[in-house]
């Protein structure tokens, strides 16, 4: 699964890795090493630009950045605190689960992430690591969204979730599930308002993309939301018996 991701960059470069216009309004979230549920994110959509009347223009599309709410609330829901259970949909029965079927459909996004924490058990105890590009780009993660208003007169509340898939290569020495990552080629697909089905998407990431990632040992500090700073990314020393799992090695 992810629960925890670390986003730093500002919608600037964002939008420029992302081919896409920065419209956070001034609103975006700043650095943030601990990303956690319910949590303000940065997210990528492409969808038909709208006039001053709310006419679509169905001849074009405009990719911007968007602040979003990390934990899905479906439109029909009665209360928003649901989302706090809905950070993940599975990409196995993203199509078919009620909550996320609508916006599989209609509403997907990507949540840029300069990587994702996971935990592994060792020993009793659980020692976190960061999963990360070497090169410093961002991770597009495979994300839906959904609108949610409390009345008709309420400020509309626009969330999301990660998808996740079935861990591949080394990646599953740590945990067996992993966000569903994309890449360039795909986004543009997975972003298509005007494409319902992206089944072929869908599929667990690549052991090419798996095994271009550092599997990096953090210290546990990041275990509490209250931590946030760039020194959760560092790499920790590991004990000799950790160290034989084959983890803690360079890229």
């Amino acid at each position: 699964m992810c629960g925890r991701y670390a986003s730093s960059k500002d919608p600037g470069k964002l939008a420029a890795e992302f081919a896409a216009l920065d419209a956070t309004g001034g609103a975006a979230p700043g650095a943030d090493f601990n990303v956690a549920p319910t949590k303000r994110v940065l997210t990528v959509v492409q969808r038909h630009p709208q006039d001053e009347t709310g006419e679509a223009d169905l001849e074009r599309t405009e990719r911007s950045i968007r602040v979003m709410r990390w934990g899905l609330v479906p439109f029909w829901a009665k209360d928003k605190s649901i989302g706090s259970r809905m950070i993940n949909a599975k990409s196995e029965t993203v199509t078919s689960k009620p909550a996320f079927r609508s916006s599989i459909k209609r509403y997907r996004c990507l949540v840029p992430a300069d990587g994702w924490y996971e935990w592994k058990r060792e020993g009793g105890a659980k020692q976190p690591y960061f999963m990360t590009p070497p090169d410093g780009s961002s991770l597009a993660m495979a994300g839906i969204y959904s609108t949610w208003r409390e009345n008709d007169e309420a400020e509309p509340l626009v969330t999301c979730s990660v998808l996740t898939a079935a861990a591949v290569g080394r990646l599953t020495d740590v945990h067996d599930r992993m966000p569903l990552l994309l890449p360039r080629g795909a986004w543009s697909q997975w972003l298509d308002p005007d494409q319902p089905d992206v089944s072929d998407l869908l599929a667990p990431p690549s052991l090419e993309i798996a095994e271009s990632l550092e599997v990096r040992p953090v210290s546990t500090a990041v275990n509490s939301v209250r931590n946030n700073g760039v020194e959760l990314l560092d790499r920790v020393s590991l004990d000799a018996r950790e160290k034989a799992v084959g983890l803690d090695r360079e890229q």
